[in-house]
Formats: structure tokens, sequence, C-alpha cells
């Protein structure tokens, strides 16, 4: 995977977000010396860092292929979707929650190409190491 032709604008700043809120962004297709684009998926999804088994979810998902004629290189794509009311974002001293808008570019041969734009969902104070 190698970065993204495109460039993730959410509508909002800070990137901050309550639960039930819309989150609105675009992006631009921009062009790729691979070739073009064959397809792409936008997601919306929280995933864990840390010790232990890391999770992930996805919350929305897209799927635009060039069969639709939606894969124009500078052709701008919007979504606004409603976020849910949980897992809220931290950051904790043993595992983190981290949400996304994920974009991933598809072009010939297999090779596709990832962006992600990160957010918070909700307001957890940040976890301190407990003093030993």
């Amino acid at each position: 995977m190698s970065a993204a032709p495109v460039n993730i604008q959410l509508d909002k700043s800070p990137a901050q977000f309550e639960p039930g809120e819309l989150l609105s962004f675009e992006f631009r297709l921009a062009p790729t010396p691979a070739g073009e684009p064959t397809a792409l998926e936008v997601s919306i999804l929280w995933y864990t860092e840390g010790k232990g088994d890391e999770e992930i979810s996805v919350h929305f998902f897209d799927r635009v292929t060039s069969d639709t004629g939606s894969l124009r290189v500078g052709q701008v794509h919007r979504y606004s979707v409603a976020l849910p009311n949980t897992p809220l974002s931290y950051d904790g001293v043993i595992v983190k929650i981290r949400w996304c808008v994920r974009v991933r570019v598809f072009v010939g041969r297999g090779r596709d190409f990832v962006t992600e734009e990160h957010f918070r969902l909700g307001e957890v104070p940040a976890a301190k190491p407990v003093a030993s």
C-alpha cells in the first residue's frame, strides 16, 4: 500500500465529533503514474492499537467502480454519515481506540493506494499511568 492519490477534507476542524453527529467530508481523485482508477472504497471505521489482539470495525462502507463513470480524475466525491454512539476515541496506556475515514483507490494490476484522515469521537480524557 502507498499514499493514495486523494486528500480527504473533513468539513469540521478540529476533527472532534460527538456521538450521533454528522461527519461530512470530501475528496478529489488525483492522477497517479500507476494508471487510471478502476475502483475506490470509502470507509469510516475504528480500530484498536496497543497490547493484545487488535480489533477493527467498519461503521460505513461504499465501493465505487469505473462501471458507474464516477472515477474521473479531478472529480469530487462527497459524503455525510451519522456517527454511532460508541466506541468513543480513547488514548489509554495499554490500548487506544482510533477513528478514521479511509479511502482506498484501486488501479491496474491489483495495485492500491490508501489514505486515512483521523478524527476523535467523544471526549474521554487520556489515561495516565499508575505510579507504582
